[in-house]
């Protein structure tokens, strides 16, 4: 009975191991605190990775500088409130980012008002062939300053 038992808790861990990819399996034995927390969903043919991070570490982001903080929600949402120095182009309009930033190389953090819509707006900007963009989710989340 014991080596049923043994066999069975091999084979699931073994499932387990097989069906995660090296990414997800580094994200279990990631210590806190450490940067950046990836969460690797989509890859595309230019090899750039969805990446989700936190507030805390956005944050981290902006103090270094040299990031570009974009704001995906409606030109009203962001009249209302926004991140200081985020620039505003709306999910909705997403095809046309390259407007709003023409380089494709250029360190975006991304964030909407929940986390849904910088989600959708990261992965489209990847697909068009953005390099460095992570997502931090919704000012909703965000403990730091904003302005109205």
């Amino acid at each position: 009975m014991r080596k049923i038992t043994f066999a069975c808790l091999l084979l699931v861990l073994l499932f387990v191991v097989t069906s995660c990819n090296m990414d997800s399996i580094f994200l279990l034995f990631q210590k806190p605190g450490e940067t950046p927390k990836r969460e690797v969903t989509t890859e595309t043919e230019n090899k750039a990775v969805y990446t989700k991070i936190t507030p805390q570490d956005a944050k981290a982001y902006m103090d270094e500088g040299d990031y570009i903080v974009l704001d995906v929600r409606t030109p009203n949402e962001y009249a209302m409130m926004h991140i200081p120095g985020a620039r505003n182009h709306a999910v909705e309009n997403i095809d046309t980012i390259s407007e709003t930033i023409p380089d494709k190389n250029a360190k975006i953090l991304v964030y909407c008002r929940s986390g849904s819509r910088s989600r959708q707006a990261a992965l489209a900007m990847i697909e068009q062939g953005y390099s460095n963009v992570m997502d931090f989710g919704g000012i909703l989340d965000w403990p730091y300053e904003t302005t109205r």
